[in-house]
């Protein structure tokens, strides 16, 4: 008998492996920070043996989901301008209230409940693209939580920069900081083509390749946006960007609303990952984005959030149902993005375009321990027949019952245990309290 330090054990598991296997009474184990062995109850029993056993009556283990774009500490100022069209809720709104509030501590506060949201949502990977990425970094890893920070670049000062170069030398900074650290990984987020100029977006690029990280980015959101690249450089965005030599596979592309086919088709040829933001999309009314066509198309799409304060949530579950009714709806066509599709895009497909594919997002051998365990043991999961459509159709955020990151329990009985839930809570509390005495000024 071989010891480990946890095993965890399933009615179900499902690896997400490349067949797609569903293993019934299934375990993991793990030793460290990573997945040793996965199997049959017995198969892992017979070999292996811990101190450290998981096992939930009626639950399935699955690798930990994957929030491909989020700007998490916007969490606190979820609700404060909604109902709004994307250019008048960004400029009149949401700029104005970060030019305001945005600080080290802020971030660090904001971080530390979207962290807590997340991973109690069974999120254990997050890719942002904010401000004061040190803080977020710090927060970040308090809770346990992985991350791919992106340090936000734009043409225009805020509170965290005078000038873009003041943007791309704190980015620098940020990313020589944390390179090589086990849970946050560092990359560039130029903000969106009608933020950054060709020069910018080029120095990033040239930055990126120096520095070897990866380049996130907003691209064709909204038709105000196409129109204006269009008025601006006579070619359509992905066409532009890509004329600057921008694009290529470490490049992953937000929400993608209004591209064609010949877009689609470029996305296809360099290898750029999308995160498509289903609920953000809807509520700001951007539009639907062509992800049936990308998928047929060879671009490995996947879930984002956006931010809480446009979504309003930080739930990955909920994505998938959405994204896979809508499109459904769409085309009409009741096949199209299936259950198993929706696990692959919010686990194995969102590492992958993160750059992390060969450490999480499927449960195999060797890889990081990122796993979550949901309890079907719930009115609205039985019967089950089919436990992928139960995930992708039924499962709800309150079915997390266990999350671990990096070989580490961080969330057990629903319960995050890194971190003191309450006083997490209190001070978001404080913060909105802040800010709506501001507003009554």
């Amino acid at each position: 008998m071989l010891n480990v330090d946890y095993i965890l054990y399933g009615d179900y598991v499902l690896p997400v492996d490349e067949p797609f296997s569903v293993i019934t009474d299934g375990a993991v184990a793990v030793r460290g920070r990573e997945i040793v062995a996965v199997g049959t109850s017995e198969s892992i029993s017979k070999q292996y043996a811990s101190r450290n056993v998981i096992k939930k009556e009626k639950s399935v283990i699955l690798p930990g989901l994957v929030n491909t774009h989020t700007h998490a500490a916007m969490v606190c100022f979820r609700g404060i301008a909604d109902d709004l069209p994307l250019k008048e809720w960004l400029e009149g709104h949401i700029w104005p209230a970060e030019n305001r509030w945005l600080s080290p501590e802020f971030i660090s506060d904001s971080i530390e409940l979207a962290c807590l949201e997340m991973l109690k949502a069974g999120v254990t990977t997050y890719n942002d693209m904010y401000f004061y990425e040190d803080a977020a970094g710090r927060a970040t890893k308090k809770t346990g939580m992985r991350a791919v920070l992106g340090s936000g670049i734009l043409d225009f000062p805020s509170v965290s920069a005078n000038s873009t170069e003041d943007y791309l030398r704190n980015a620098e900074n940020f990313i020589r900081d944390w390179n090589g650290d086990e849970l946050i990984t560092p990359c560039l987020a130029p903000h969106a083509l009608y933020t950054c100029g060709p020069e910018t977006l080029k120095k990033s690029r040239v930055l990126a390749d120096r520095l070897n990280v990866a380049l996130h980015i907003h691209l064709s959101e909204t038709q105000w946006e196409v129109s204006e690249v269009m008025a601006r450089y006579r070619m359509k965005p992905v066409e532009y960007l890509d004329s600057l030599g921008f694009l290529d596979g470490k490049v992953l592309a937000a929400h993608c609303v209004w591209i064609e086919d010949n877009e689609i088709e470029l996305l296809a040829k360099r290898k750029v990952g999308v995160s498509h933001c289903m609920e953000s999309n809807l509520k700001l009314a951007s539009g639907f984005a062509p992800v049936v066509t990308m998928l047929m198309s060879g671009v490995k799409v996947t879930f984002g959030t956006d931010g809480a304060a446009s979504n309003n949530d930080l739930n990955i579950l909920s994505e998938m149902s959405t994204t896979a009714k809508v499109h459904k709806a769409l085309s009409e066509n009741p096949t199209v993005l299936d259950a198993k599709t929706a696990i692959r895009m919010a686990t194995k497909w969102g590492a992958e375009v993160l750059g992390l594919g060969d450490r999480t997002g499927s449960l195999e051998e060797g890889k990081l321990a990122d796993i979550v365990i949901m309890d079907l043991n719930k009115p609205h999961l039985t019967p089950l027949y089919d436990v992928s459509s139960h995930i992708v159709y039924s499962a709800m955020a309150s079915d997390v019952d266990t999350v671990m990151v990096n070989g580490k329990v961080v969330v057990s009985s629903g319960k995050l245990v890194t971190s003191d839930e309450t006083e997490i809570l209190h001070k978001a509390r404080l913060w909105s309290e802040k800010i709506k005495a501001a507003d009554k000024r």
